[in-house]
């Protein structure tokens, strides 16, 4: 055998930081591509919407949907989480390509997981994070100082020897100490984002086990995926909005495929849906896109791109 527990425990503990971290997952966008000739490997198409009139050359998976140290501190163990579910994904695929999405319940629950990986692991919600971190840090400085105003006066003279009177002076003082605390050290080296992320997945993931799949698929033309492909949203009419809290929601959705959109709703069911649909969530993706929307043939071309 391989060494037992010893080895597995060494191998966890040599486990490298990755930098190049896939924000879309590689077997995800593996579905968007289509063969290249002369044998070379399988390529998609990346549309970048800050340089749109540039010449958008065919790319292997591996150098698409990534970012630079997303996850900035111990990524093995975030990476491990994130495999878990993927590893799971090619036979969840293989069954919604033959039509019998439903025949094993651990499909589906492999799909609704890949859901809301891609969901939490995203831009958007690092962005959410930042925002929520930057907003309780602020309250916190307001609650310091109008609860704690003379311990805040009695610090600031014993480590500087000057006595703060005006609100601007404390509050300063009460970002100073707030700066120094572990939840602060921890906002910077990017510890309290890996750890939000995982415990964000798990009660995501909790969260979206109440909800049913839909499986999606157009009467004519494809789907496209941007780099924030699963997206929360409601539709009233001849509007559709997107990007609001899942509980707000009336679905999360994510596209796995020209030819299948994923949807958390109330009941496992196949949908089609018409030209126009498809258009409007193809709109979708590239208005929440980062930088990049991916696509499986030239043909889209820059007018093409909604």
């Amino acid at each position: 055998m391989g060494g037992g527990l010893l080895g597995i425990i060494r191998c966890v503990g040599t486990a490298q930081q990755t930098s190049r971290q896939h924000l879309v997952s590689q077997v995800l966008l593996k579905e968007f591509t289509m063969p290249e000739p002369k044998g070379s490997s399988r390529q998609l198409l990346p549309f970048d919407l800050h340089n749109p009139g540039r010449v958008h050359k065919r790319m292997p998976t591996s150098r698409c949907g990534w970012v630079e140290n997303f996850v900035a501190v111990d990524s093995p163990s975030v990476e491990a989480l994130w495999g878990d579910v993927e590893r799971r994904v090619p036979a969840a695929f293989a069954a919604v390509h033959v039509g019998t999405p439903f025949a094993d319940p651990l499909h589906v629950d492999v799909l609704r997981d890949l859901v809301v990986l891609h969901y939490v692991r995203s831009l958007h919600y690092r962005d959410v994070h930042t925002d929520s971190v930057e907003r309780a840090r602020t309250r916190l400085v307001a609650k310091v100082i109008s609860q704690y105003p003379e311990q805040l006066r009695l610090e600031a003279l014993r480590e500087t020897g000057l006595y703060l009177s005006g609100p601007a002076s404390l509050g300063a003082f009460a970002e100073r100490l707030i700066e120094r605390s572990s939840v602060m050290r921890d906002r910077e080296s990017g510890k309290l984002f890996r750890t939000s992320i995982e415990d964000t997945f798990h009660k995501m993931r909790d969260l979206a086990s109440t909800r049913r799949l839909e499986v999606i698929t157009p009467e004519t033309g494809q789907f496209l995926i941007g780099d924030n492909p699963a997206l929360t949203l409601s539709v009233k009419g001849s509007r559709t909005m997107y990007g609001m809290a899942f509980g707000d929601a009336r679905t999360l959705l994510l596209p796995i495929g020209p030819r299948h959109m994923l949807s958390l709703g109330t009941k496992d069911s196949m949908l089609t849906v018409p030209q126009s649909f498809v258009d409007r969530l193809n709109a979708v993706q590239v208005h929440a896109a980062h930088r990049y929307v991916y696509m499986n043939r030239s043909g889209f071309g820059r007018d093409s791109i909604p």
